[in-house]
C-alpha cells in the first residue's frame, strides 16, 4: 500500500510525554537539550538533585555512554541548528521535527502533502491544544502536511507535522490508532539507541548522587 493511501487523518491527541516540545524545561538548557533521549528514571533522578548533583549527572551521563554515542547527539544537533532554527532560534531541539529527528535519527521517508482534509495538533493532555477544521486548497493554514516514516517491526510509524503561519511545523496525530507503535517506537529508541552500557552500575551511581550537597 503506498504512504500516502495508508494515511487515514484522525483526531488524536497524545500523552504529553510523547509529544511535549511545550513542557521542555527551558531554564536548564543542558536538561532541555537531553530531555527527549532521556528514559522516566533519569529525569526522575535529575529532578531530585542539588545543582551540584545535576553537573555530576550530566557527566556521567556521557560517561555511561560510548563515544560514538556522543559523536551521533553531536552531530543530530548540528543538522538541527542547520535546519530548524527558522522555527526556534534560541533552542532549535525545541521544536517537534528537532524531537523526533533527535529521538529517532533521520526518517526513511518524507513526503510532502496539501492538507485538505481533517487533522489535529499534538498537545499536552488537558490543555486544550487539540484543534480540529475542515480544510480546502484555500485556507492558507492547510498549507502542508510533512509526513515522517519510519520502519518498526512489521509495521510503519507515520509522524505528522503541520505547517502553522508564520513559520511552525506542529506535531498531528495523522493515523487512526497510530500513537501505539508511535509510542513504542520512542521507549525502544530511547532504551536501546540512547541508554547507558551498563543500565544497572549507571542506575547504582545515580543513587550515589543523592548524596550530593
Amino acid at each position: 500500500m503506498k504512504l500516502k493511501e495508508s494515511i487515514v487523518l484522525g483526531l488524536v491527541v497524545i500523552s504529553a510525554a510523547a509529544c511535549g516540545v511545550r513542557m521542555l524545561p527551558s531554564h536548564d538548557e543542558w536538561y532541555a537539550m537531553h530531555f527527549f533521549i532521556m528514559q522516566d528514571f533519569e529525569r526522575e533522578a535529575y529532578k531530585g538533585l542539588t545543582a551540584n548533583g545535576r553537573l555530576e549527572f550530566q557527566k556521567l551521563f556521557w560517561e555511561s555512554r560510548s563515544p560514538a554515542l556522543k559523536e551521533e547527539f553531536d552531530r543530530r544537533m548540528v543538522f538541527i541548528g542547520q535546519n530548524y532554527k527558522g522555527e526556534n532560534s534560541a533552542q532549535p531541539w525545541n521544536t517537534d521535527r528537532a524531537r523526533i529527528y533527535l529521538l529517532n535519527g533521520r526518517p526513511a521517508g518524507v513526503e510532502n502533502k496539501q492538507n485538505d482534509t481533517w487533522t489535529s495538533i499534538v498537545g499536552p493532555a488537558g490543555t486544550g491544544a487539540a484543534t480540529s477544521s475542515s480544510r480546502t486548497n484555500e485556507d492558507i493554514q492547510a498549507k502542508t502536511l510533512e509526513v515522517w516514516s519510519y520502519p518498526y517491526g512489521r509495521n510503519v510509524v507515520l509522524y505528522g507535522f503541520e505547517f502553522q503561519p508564520p513559520n511552525k511545523w506542529r506535531q498531528a496525530q495523522i493515523t487512526a490508532g497510530g500513537g501505539r507503535y508511535l509510542q513504542e517506537l520512542e521507549r525502544k529508541s530511547r532504551a536501546e539507541v540512547w541508554g547507558p552500557t551498563d543500565e544497572e552500575a549507571y542506575k547504582t551511581r545515580l543513587e550515589e548522587l543523592k548524596s550530593v550537597k
